[in-house]
């Protein structure tokens, strides 16, 4: 049809075609929707209609399946058509609607024209049948000879291919046929489903082996359960608003059928459905909140689609819960990296990852970690943007976590090594670094000049204030070591010492304070 062109059908009612309408038409117009209904300029609609035009189609399913439904109708030829027809069927419809027209009415038949593009046509090719595999589909054997004669009586041409097997002729008629299944479905429906023999599936099962450097999510979730957490499922569609605030100047895919206006984007982090779960429980008297959510992440738009498997919090309120042996400081940057933390360690492999300071749009500049592992980012850490938080009517610090479950859950082959039975050598480092130099910094420099027998080391104070440069700060680090044969004498400790001084000061410009 041609977009907008009009048609009144046999019913009186007028539509507007759509081109992807497939019709019967003349040489000037559409006189019919094929498949569906006539129209009633081609209809026989008086009682002096003396000549009469019959035409007799094939029409696949796939290409009129729809269209009655989207004019809003439902005719017999629709209901038939769109099931499918017998395609050879045709010939015959027309010879036997002419024969019944002769006998009723009288008249002379015309000479009937034919058009017929094979290739077009469906084509039943023979379906092979293997003995064995309707013993394995139906739990039983069944007689050669029971075979053919439920299958020849439905028309099906057998054929014996010798060694249990058969080649079958489907009739154009059974064009639901197609499969050697289909087939076995029609010898259980006529020898009876209730003669069928039950018998339980049989498999040969064997145990997977489980590597043991990788983690499992179910125990991250008991994990993160055990540290105050509760699991959240949220929706992977959210609304198109939120995915802005979330990801500001990133293309949403978006649903081409969506449930609702604000289910229409698929998200490209978990951090959206999350927070909207706090806004809930925040209106609702929950002061102190803790989620957590593992599911997909949608980055980028089809045909480069990525489905990545992610696992992210969200955290608000108090430190501890309430209670009269609990205070009532409230949760900051470094509660919940402490739970970060537990989670990339728990597959041991903790010392892989570093925290560095990074930048996020929807993460607060100054309170926003970027968390890597051998150089990749695999996630973020920070309190929400105060904007976004405002955005979003949060009038307190929220926390937020997202990191890629591959890489949390990818961890190291333990290894056993034996307690030394000599003494630790613990000495305390009071340093005095620059205000921005990264305490991670630092550290680095500590492990690389400690030596092989460096077994702890912790930073365990920051100051700034009085007594330091307002431009510096104070790092106080313990640092442990133990050798395992021997005990370390006091001349091997301060050389080490000496040498990670000079390290730090030639490379971080931190020195010992004074």
């Amino acid at each position: 049809a041609e977009e907008g062109e009009k048609l009144v059908l046999l019913d009186g009612q007028e539509v507007a075609l759509r081109a992807d309408t497939l019709v019967i038409a003349d040489h000037t117009r559409a006189l019919a929707i094929a498949g569906v209904m006539g129209g009633e300029h081609s209809g026989v609609n008086t009682e002096k209609t003396r000549d009469l035009f019959l035409e007799s189609a094939f029409f696949e399913p796939i290409s009129v399946a729809g269209k009655a439904r989207s004019y809003g109708l439902h005719t017999d030829a629709s209901h038939r058509y769109e099931r499918g027809v017998d395609s050879q069927l045709a010939r015959e419809a027309m010879e036997r609607a002419t024969q019944l027209i002769l006998d009723i009415v009288g008249g002379e038949a015309g000479p009937v024209v034919e058009a017929v593009s094979e290739q077009h046509l469906p084509n039943v090719a023979p379906v092979t049948l293997r003995a064995d595999r309707i013993t394995q589909m139906l739990g039983m054997e069944m007689d050669p000879a029971q075979v053919e004669q439920l299958l020849n009586n439905l028309g099906l041409a057998t054929k014996a291919d010798g060694a249990g097997q058969w080649t079958v002729q489907v009739p154009s008629h059974r064009f639901d046929i197609s499969l050697e299944v289909d087939l076995i479905e029609e010898l259980a429906r006529l020898y009876g489903y209730n003669n069928l023999p039950v018998r339980y599936p049989q498999a040969r099962l064997a145990p997977q082996a489980r590597p043991e450097t990788r983690g499992e999510l179910p125990n991250l979730r008991r994990l993160l359960v055990a540290r105050g957490y509760q699991e959240a499922i949220t929706y992977s569609f959210i609304d198109p608003k939120l995915f802005e605030l979330f990801s500001p100047g990133v293309e949403p895919l978006l649903l081409a059928n969506p449930i609702s206006n604000d289910m229409a984007a698929m998200r490209a982090s978990l951090w959206p459905g999350l927070v909207k779960a706090l806004q809930h429980n925040l209106n609702r008297q929950q002061d102190r909140v803790r989620l957590f959510e593992s599911g997909l992440r949608f980055v980028g738009q089809l045909g480069n689609l990525q489905q990545q498997p992610m696992i992210a919090g969200v955290v608000t309120g108090s430190r501890l819960p309430e209670g009269w042996a609990n205070g009532r400081d409230t949760v900051d940057f470094f509660d919940v990296k402490a739970d970060v933390e537990a989670l990339l360690g728990y597959s041991g492999a903790l010392s892989d990852f570093t925290f560095a300071a990074g930048k996020h749009p929807a993460l607060h500049p100054g309170q926003t970690a970027v968390i890597q592992r051998d150089g990749k980012d695999v996630g973020y850490l920070g309190a929400l943007h105060p904007e976004l938080a405002k955005a979003l009517d949060l009038d307190r610090p929220v926390f937020v976590f997202e990191l890629v479950l591959g890489d949390v859950v990818e961890g190291r082959l333990p290894k056993f090594s034996e307690l030394s039975k000599f003494p630790e050598t613990r000495r305390d480092l009071a340093l005095i670094a620059g205000r921005d130099v990264a305490s991670q910094d630092v550290l680095e420099v500590i492990r690389d000049n400690a030596g092989e027998w460096l077994t702890d080391l912790r930073l365990f104070d920051v100051y700034q204030g009085k007594g330091i440069d307002p431009d510096r700060k104070s790092l106080a680090v313990g640092l442990t070591w133990q050798h395992p044969s021997r005990t370390l004498n006091d001349d091997e400790v301060n050389t080490t010492l000496q040498n990670i001084l000079t390290s730090l000061e030639q490379r971080l410009n931190t020195t010992l304070r004074k």
